[in-house]
């Protein structure tokens, strides 16, 4: 039972989130359908929406419903509950969002648009400097709201940011699985590239139709239960997925001739973020319910599906045969082995989203530590080039050629989401812990694989993550599945087991 105060709420929660949905169709469009010369006129939408949003979010009523729930011990005694759920994460965002002027919300929307179509043009020009003044205006703005939210006496800055993406994370808890993870990750890495055996390259010298490509590229995403009655996918420059609804989600990729593996890999990537969208419960939608509990969490969706069933053996026995129907003779020549070692190449590189399991973390800690001196003061803006630079040096092993090879690659720092790039390595962390567990719950899993059946897996993972929407705490929810908090070995054995008798080593 509920109360008058605890419906009114959720009707205003749900009331904000329908606007917000509204302002993420708005930044689709922006990255894959809308002119260059409407990016003027759509900053003005955005700031506005965003606004109005903000204006929705802190309105005093809200602490007014939320103080009266809080005070009835029906709706708070179990945390876990719909209702207490609910309440624990709407109070969380309210918190937040009060401490953060409408008018500083309003320029990081409006400078975030602008910023974006920016970066857009100095990447494709590799010329950071035409993208120099648009990071410092959000570094900027990042700092003014890490100084409203505050942080603890033993925290930084950062702390505040990354807050949004995963609760609970701190730079210096980040930097404690890091640095033991990168010393473990660079082993392998220097023991796979010192190996006697090499895996085949044969995949490296394809070069196929970009609309055989985008056709096969479907299929497999419509194998992995991607239904396309309640999604679409389309093209841009750096693939995303933005999901305003379960029955409305929108992924994206990239193509070119000579890279269709990594189609294949972008594509079941956002795929994996698309089924937990479209697999969260409908009922819930608009409130904390209804919603992914953390960007850890849903990138472990999206590499689970990208790494662990699409780098498979199993995958491939199915997946070859399939890419021969759509391109015969262009790829007749290709085997399941060599399409497997194909996907499986460890080389150290400059592109984040193109890079191989063993080396993909170590892009991720050169990022957290840039961001972290970014906003810290550490390291200016302008030096950004020089230090990345010199940190793909140290950690990888790689001189960067341009700026579009390097600091200009992601999109992240345009869009203002300072706090967000370690996710993608607790993604990977959990990914790694709750696929062992499918492995163990689902018998034959990977024969199911070979034969294209993906459907238990999707299964598995509606009823045991994606239906709990934002209902536990990451850490809960890793432990709730696995019976073990989040640790490194999981992912370690799998790039072990995968990747060492490729090798030979």
């Amino acid at each position: 039972m509920t109360s008058g105060a605890y419906d009114e709420l959720i009707t205003r929660t749900k009331d904000a989130s329908l606007l917000a949905s509204t302002a993420s169709l708005l930044s689709w469009d922006q990255q894959t359908k809308m002119p260059p010369g409407g990016i003027e006129h759509r900053s003005k939408q955005m700031a506005q929406l965003v606004g109005l949003v903000h204006e929705r979010l802190t309105d005093p009523r809200i602490g007014e419903l939320l103080a009266e729930c809080e005070s009835d011990a029906e709706l708070t005694s179990d945390p876990h509950s719909d209702t207490g759920a609910n309440l624990r994460e709407i109070r969380r965002r309210y918190d937040r969002e009060t401490k953060l002027p409408g008018d500083l919300v309003e320029e990081m929307a409006r400078t975030t648009s602008l910023a974006e179509h920016e970066w857009t043009e100095a990447r494709a020009k590799s010329d950071f400097s035409l993208f120099r003044p648009w990071l410092e205006k959000n570094i900027g703005l990042s700092r003014r709201a890490a100084e409203c939210y505050g942080w603890e006496s033993d925290g930084e800055a950062w702390d505040a940011l990354a807050e949004d993406y995963e609760p609970g994370m701190r730079a210096r808890d980040v930097e404690r699985v890091f640095t033991p993870l990168r010393d473990n990750l660079q082993n392998l890495v220097s023991d796979l590239m010192s190996g006697p055996r090499k895996p085949s390259t044969v995949v490296e010298s394809l070069s196929l139709p970009i609309d055989g490509q985008e056709r096969f590229v479907r299929t497999v995403a419509e194998a992995m239960g991607f239904d396309f009655e309640r999604g679409r996918i389309d093209t841009t420059v750096h693939p995303f997925c933005s999901g305003s609804h379960p029955g409305d989600v929108r992924i994206t990729t990239r193509y070119a001739e000579n890279k269709f593996f990594d189609a294949i890999g972008s594509t079941m990537h956002e795929a994996g973020h698309g089924l937990y969208e479209q697999g969260l419960p409908v009922e819930h939608n608009g409130t904390p319910l209804g919603n992914a509990v953390s960007l850890g969490i849903h990138e472990s969706q999206s590499r689970m599906w990208e790494n662990f069933v699409g780098r498979s053996l199993p995958f491939w026995k199915w997946c070859l045969p399939e890419v021969h129907k759509v391109f015969g003779d262009a790829t007749s020549h290709l085997s399941v082995e060599d399409a497997f070692e194909g996907m499986n190449i460890v080389r150290p590189d400059f592109i984040r989203v193109e890079a191989d399991e063993a080396t993909y973390n170590l892009h991720i800690m050169v990022r957290f530590e840039l961001e972290r001196g970014l906003i810290s003061g550490d390291i200016p803006p302008a030096d950004l080039p020089h230090e990345w630079n010199r940190r793909y040096k140290e950690y990888l092993g790689v001189e960067v050629p341009d700026d579009a090879r390097g600091c200009l690659q992601d999109v992240h720092w345009s869009a203002g989401l300072i706090g967000y790039f370690p996710t993608y390595t607790l993604g990977n962390l959990y990914a790694a812990q709750i696929f062992e567990k499918a492995l163990a719950d689902i018998p034959g899993l990977y024969d199911d694989f070979e034969r294209g059946d993906f459907s238990a897996l999707k299964s598995w993972l509606n009823t045991n993550l994606h239906a709990h929407g934002g209902r536990y705490l990451p850490a809960e929810l890793c432990e709730r599945i696995t019976g073990k908090p989040l640790e490194p070995k999981p992912l370690l054995r799998h790039l072990n087991d995968q990747l060492r008798p490729l090798y030979g080593c």
